[in-house]
């Protein structure tokens, strides 16, 4: 059973006509997009926000009526998915490289779903590398900031060149380990000059869909 394909499909349940929409971005969210594009080809209306260029060509090509997030006063709803999640729904997110957009668009929700297969469930959140988008100019000092204040930072590079994301930033892969002391973490980038936004999205979520071998799980936050 292909698990992340029926957490995304599940994800589209809850979309509802009229819906103004945040579209994910990864694996699982590819599947969601495309249930999506299913209701929309079945006479749903609704419009969405994509959270990277890979999702709006994605949505484009299904016929998904996009609008950007600086047209809209607010979303009933956005999903997506996550690199990792606590039982208290705090999660790390932005593997994909679109954590920038990814939070302005949950922040903007209502109401927030993460979908994922069930390997992204786990104890502490820090074992998958914490991305943080900087700025290019002086990306080398703020590098430096993070190795003193103990986070470990390397630079993403995809295909042998710096990694760029579609806001034209870098990204630094912070190798903190797990558990992650989040508070600690939040508190000493959150000074640092270039930092722009962090993969840390602590208890966003209504609920999170998972998909597992048997079938899928549908855990709500009761905190939301």
């Amino acid at each position: 059973m292909d698990q992340k394909r029926i957490a995304g499909e599940k994800a589209a349940e809850y979309i509802k006509d009229g819906m103004t929409v945040g579209l994910g971005t990864g694996s699982t969210a590819y599947y969601m997009v495309e249930a999506v594009g299913r209701l929309v080809k079945a006479g749903m209306h609704l419009r969405a926000v994509p959270t990277s260029k890979a999702t709006e060509a994605q949505a484009l090509g299904l016929g998904i009526p996009l609008v950007s997030i600086d047209e809209v006063e607010g979303l009933d709803l956005a999903i997506d998915g996550v690199d990792q999640i606590d039982p208290a729904f705090n999660a790390i997110k932005g593997g994909g490289g679109a954590l920038f957009r990814e939070k302005v668009v949950a922040s903007s929700a209502k109401e927030v779903i993460w979908i994922m297969d069930e390997s992204k469930l786990v104890d502490a959140i820090g074992s998958f590398p914490l991305p943080v988008e900087i700025l290019p100019y002086g990306y080398t000092h703020v590098l430096r900031q993070m190795e003193q204040a103990g986070l470990h930072p390397v630079l993403r590079v995809k295909e042998g060149k710096t990694f760029v994301t579609d806001n034209g930033n870098y990204i630094a892969d912070l190798h903190v380990g797990a558990p992650m002391d989040i508070a600690d973490v939040a508190s000493k980038l959150l000074g640092m000059v270039g930092v722009l936004e962090t993969g840390l999205f602590l208890n966003m979520c209504k609920r999170i869909i998972v998909g597992t071998d048997d079938g899928v799980k549908v855990i709500e936050n009761a905190g939301k």
